[in-house]
């Protein structure tokens, strides 16, 4: 149950955070707060880890968000991630990642890191590909619950490949070859991803970043070359999308390109996306582009400045510990996946092009972390979404509302 999750969790709080007190005082953002485990030929390995268990309570509109699998109840509860990570440094420049969730039953970051002279790096295995910040940034310091619908929808994760990264603090420019995932199942497409970064402001307390990506890969869903763009209503656990392409037959390639920009003044920070992504297809069927956005912002309640690293902004560790750190959010998503219109001169409507459906969602979030290892999120989703429904000849508006509570424990 979630009581007992929590309970389970709170106490694993304490432990850990006894274990590593002398460690995390010394941690600047709780991207990094590892376990020291020792030294082994050179290298000096640590331990991380993260346990996410959350639920959502649905206000259903027209769709029941928790699919007909669960009779009509209106909550949903579940351990999200068990993450299990060992890293190491050394010997000389090399560092090496071995990551696996053992809730998803699939490998994370698992790859051997070279660096070179320069500010140049070499990375060789699985990794998060350069595009979109949000899907670069850590996982434990998520600003809300569920990402971007943007991103869950058009950012490409971990695949296995070869990465090349050039830059200093203030600006960035990284290029990747990849395939499939590690795991085998998961997302597949051989293909490359550039991205491109520059901060002209970089102080302590406060930074302009600036940045564009671009991926290309070959489309691949289920080993046939089709594809399908879908999106939940920034519910992780809504086992429904209310907006849906269905399967793009005959799908070749798909390329995404992103802008994103980012701004911290001491607690509070304000960042932005934008994406569109175009689907090729042959067979006479006509290609598929689709748009989406979002913009955020996020205020340390209890005076914590946002840190800034390679790129990406970091989450503060707690200024008090003991009575934590209180975050408070805001965010706007939209995502178009309509890329055709319908004809209604005749007596039956007919569709020319793929009309996903459009989607607009506010959330309103609060993050409470504590001891350094443990966050407790809360939001609040009011999604509007409109789809033309080929049943009915008329466009469906679905407008749900979820509220969301996560419990993360991590070191």
């Amino acid at each position: 149950s979630l009581g007992l999750a929590l309970a389970v969790l709170f106490v694993a709080s304490f432990v850990i955070h006894w274990t590593q007190s002398a460690r995390a005082a010394a941690e600047e953002s709780i991207e990094h707060g590892e376990i020291p485990l020792g030294t082994l030929a050179g290298s000096e390995v640590g331990f991380e880890g993260m346990l996410q268990s959350d639920a959502n309570w649905f206000h259903s509109d027209v769709a029941d968000l928790n699919g007909d699998a669960h009779d009509g109840d209106d909550a949903d509860f579940e351990l999200r991630r068990a993450e299990l990570v060992l890293k190491g440094k050394g010997p000389g420049r090399l560092e090496w990642v071995i990551g696996y969730d053992a809730k998803a039953e699939k490998w994370l970051d698992t790859h051997l890191k070279f660096n070179l002279e320069g500010n140049q790096s070499l990375l060789l295995g699985q990794s998060k590909q350069p595009n979109s910040l949000e899907e670069l940034s850590s996982s434990k310091s998520n600003d809300f619950i569920s990402k971007a619908a943007i991103t869950n929808t058009w950012a490409v994760g971990r695949r296995l490949g070869a990465t090349y990264a050039y830059g200093s603090g203030n600006w960035g420019i990284q290029a990747s070859a990849f395939s499939r995932e590690l795991t085998r199942g998961n997302a597949e497409g051989d293909g490359f991803a550039v991205r491109g970064t520059l901060a002209p402001i970089n102080e302590k307390g406060r930074v302009l970043h600036l940045g564009l990506s671009h991926a290309r890969y070959d489309a691949r869903l289920a080993g046939s070359d089709a594809q399908r763009w879908r999106a939940r209503p920034q519910a992780d656990l809504a086992g429904v999308r209310l907006v849906d392409t269905g399967t793009l037959a005959n799908a070749d390639t798909v390329q995404t390109i992103g802008a994103e920009a980012l701004w911290m003044q001491g607690p509070f920070k304000l960042q932005g996306e934008y994406m569109r992504s175009s689907t090729t297809r042959g067979g006479g069927f006509d290609d598929f582009s689709g748009s989406g956005a979002y913009l955020s912002a996020l205020w340390n309640v209890t005076g914590e400045r946002w840190g800034y690293k390679a790129g990406t902004p970091a989450t503060p560790k707690p200024d008090r510990p003991a009575t934590g750190m209180l975050q408070l959010g805001l965010r706007y998503d939209t995502l178009d996946l309509d890329d055709g219109s319908v004809d209604r001169s005749g007596a039956i409507p007919v569709v020319d092009g793929v009309l996903g459906g459009r989607m607009d969602a506010w959330t309103v979030g609060a993050n409470y972390y504590w001891q350094s290892n443990f966050k407790l999120a809360l939001n609040y989703v009011k999604a509007r979404t409109s789809r033309y429904s080929a049943t009915t000849g008329t466009d469906v508006d679905d407008d749900p509302g979820i509220v969301e509570l996560r419990a993360q424990l991590f070191w």
